[in-house]
């Protein structure tokens, strides 16, 4: 092995039983010995300059590629316990180098015109949709789930969510509700059957709209939502209400100012919004430069403060902030097994590399919310200091008097979970 790579190592892994495989089958073993074995295995000697110099990127990559084996325990084992030595060990000082300057350079990774938007839509959401058959709920919530009690089934935690949701919104019959980001229609369907609101769902991507069309004619409410291919900056109002779940990582820093002055523009003057987001609960910094590249192009994680700066020049009033601590770790951890008890169907579907790209990036995204600084932020806005009660208590009082499941009694039941 490299020096300077199993220097990193030692610096690094400090606790837990880390035993690396060189190219030439030498075995190099880190930390106290304690836990749970992980065994990982490198192919050549080019991945090891590669995990030395940009160990973020040549993890991801190696692991995709076949380069990187996980010869005992799993991948996600593997990123847990480096992430746990990261919390008290960070990378070596070159490599803090990078990743500051990934993080000046955002701005410009998360210029997100409409038609930007559009291709990053695509690379994500337009892939051969039976892929998420494989590892969501039923009905397609690729968003934080909301487990308000141990041991909910998946299907259960995303309905929970999607109640909760409706409760802050405070919704009427009849209400104009705008649902930006609103993916394959779960959350639009549900707000029009349980409260009566007369619900309009917009999404950049094809195939999720295919499906939500499809939805809305078969599911058939009283009140059906319409679903339109739109870029949110292209709406034209007044709504009463407008929702966002998990699209404000799409939006890209440069715009924020845009999004919320766009829902400002949009909701009439006693409407409530709610933006439902992953974010971090440090400082700011860059994407993770995997996921940047292979998964999410022009994601981004905010932090709160980058979101408030917005929203106060916007003129929106924050009526209430709920930070959901771990309900996404759970959410992750349901997708990577459900993943994995489906994964030859996924590799006859997409393929190996995929695969091991797509293994990678649900195990990567639990370890970072089990241990690392991301969380998820509901943040309620309106315009007029006057919308809502003056406390909280509404909240809990809708939320118990809305269904879980359809007014039909069909309460969606999750595909097997791997043991």
């Amino acid at each position: 092995m490299l020096k300077p790579l199993s220097l990193m190592f030692s610096t690094i892994l400090r606790e837990g039983d880390l035993t690396v495989v060189d190219p030439d089958g030498k075995p190099h073993r880190f930390g106290d010995g304690n836990g749970p074995p992980v065994r990982i295995e490198i192919g050549d000697r080019g991945l090891e300059w590669h995990l030395l110099l940009d160990p973020e990127m040549a993890a991801g990559e190696g692991y995709m590629t076949g380069r990187l084996r996980v010869t005992q325990g799993n991948v996600y084992d593997f990123i847990a316990l480096t992430m746990v030595n990261l919390a008290s060990r960070p990378l070596p000082a070159y490599a803090q180098v990078l990743a500051t300057v990934r993080n000046w350079l955002r701005p410009l990774a998360q210029f997100n015109p409409a038609r930007r938007s559009k291709r990053n839509v695509r690379h994500h959401y337009d892939i051969d949709p039976r892929i998420y058959d494989l590892f969501l709920d039923p009905d397609r919530q690729y968003s934080c789930a909301f487990f308000a009690t141990p041991g909910v089934s998946l299907a259960d935690a995303q309905a929970a969510k999607k109640r909760h949701i409706a409760a802050k919104l405070d919704l009427k019959p009849g209400s104009r509700v705008l649902d930006i980001g609103s993916g394959w229609g779960g959350l639009a369907l549900y707000l029009a059957r349980t409260t009566g609101a007369d619900v309009t769902g917009i999404t950049l991507s094809e195939e999720q709209i295919k499906i939500a069309h499809e939805r809305a004619r078969t599911e058939a409410p009283e009140r059906p939502p319409r679903f339109e291919l739109w870029d949110y900056r292209a709406v034209e109002g007044p709504f009463d209400r407008i929702v966002s779940v998990g699209m404000f990582e799409h939006v890209g820093l440069p715009h924020y100012g845009t999004f919320f002055a766009t829902v400002a523009r949009l909701l009439a003057p006693g409407g409530t919004a709610l933006l439902h987001t992953i974010g971090r609960t440090d400082r700011p910094a860059g994407t993770n430069p995997f996921i940047k590249r292979y998964i999410f192009p022009g994601g981004y994680i905010p932090a709160l403060s980058e979101i408030m700066k917005a929203v106060e020049a916007s003129g929106l009033i924050v009526s209430d902030v709920e930070v959901l601590r771990l309900h996404y770790a759970e959410t992750l951890r349901a997708w990577r097994r459900r993943f994995l008890a489906n994964r030859p169907a996924a590799v006859a579907i997409a393929g190996e590399d995929f695969c091991r790209m797509w293994e990678f990036y649900l195990a990567g995204s639990e370890a970072a919310f089990r241990f690392q600084n991301f969380v998820v932020f509901q943040v309620q806005l309106i315009r007029k200091i006057d919308t809502l009660p003056m406390t909280r208590d509404y909240m809990a009082e809708t939320e118990r008097a809305l269904p879980l499941a359809r007014p039909d009694g069909d309460r969606p039941q999750g595909i097997a979970a791997a043991r």
